[in-house]
């Protein structure tokens, strides 16, 4: 896989630098914070006049740097669940790249997250998620299930409490519902929400409160707006 932009390759470099087997940079590129974590990790390096000879993607800003690194490690998903450690988000049916790496940079913000998402009808991490997620990709443990209803399922046998954003009548306001903890939050697709077959295991529905325009959030500012409620009252709680 290709790692590239400052941001993405600075906090791999800070974070995982085992990962990387090369960098490539552009023959104009000097970013001295950047250069020195290089050397002391001592990553070989190539620099050439034209990045896209390394990754062809038209209309890509590389920002001069591109990193040859490991494939993606999923984390398994038990290791999430036990100790519970985390809030856990799973993730249905969300097909684009950029709002997986928006989701994976947000809650990497907030700490102390996981994510889950489903190996079929689903964007998983790629080169992509991992540019959006800006580094964010090195402090969230993403698992991948081959049943995303089964995995509910087994985190509440570890005595998680599952909510999931909707947009029911029976819903509750998200910043008045005392949330329990352990926690799993469930996140539908833009336009269908949660599959029927994850709804059943529910434990609260949840929404946004919005005095605007009758029209929905898209999934990552759902996701961010739900990930600051939960952090505030884990740390009250927990």
């Amino acid at each position: 896989m290709f790692l590239y932009g400052k941001n993405s390759v600075k906090e791999r470099l800070s974070a995982n630098p085992k990962s990387i087997s090369k960098i490539f940079l552009k023959n104009s590129f000097s970013q001295p914070e950047i250069e020195k974590l290089i050397a002391l990790n001592h990553i070989p390096i190539e620099r050439l006049a034209d990045l896209s000879r390394i990754k062809q993607e038209q209309g890509q800003n590389f920002q001069g740097i591109i990193a040859k690194i490991d494939n993606f490690e999923y984390i398994a998903f038990e290791d999430i669940i036990s100790p519970a450690n985390y809030t856990i988000i799973f993730l249905d049916r969300i097909y684009d790249p950029q709002n997986l790496g928006a989701i994976i940079r947000t809650v990497a913000c907030f700490g102390r997250f996981a994510i889950v998402i489903p190996k079929f009808e689903a964007c998983e991490v790629t080169e992509t998620v991992l540019h959006i997620a800006s580094g964010g990709e090195n402090y969230v443990p993403v698992a991948m299930v081959t049943n995303l209803s089964q995995s509910i399922a087994i985190a509440k046998e570890y005595e998680y409490w599952i909510v999931g954003a909707v947009v029911d009548t029976d819903a509750q306001d998200i910043n008045k519902v005392s949330l329990p903890f352990p926690l799993g939050l469930v996140l539908g697709s833009e336009g269908k929400g949660i599959r029927y077959g994850l709804q059943k295991h529910l434990d609260l529905k949840c929404y946004i409160p919005m005095s605007g325009a009758n029209i929905s959030f898209n999934v990552t500012i759902a996701c961010a707006i739900f990930s600051y409620e939960i952090d505030r009252q884990r740390k009250i709680t927990c």
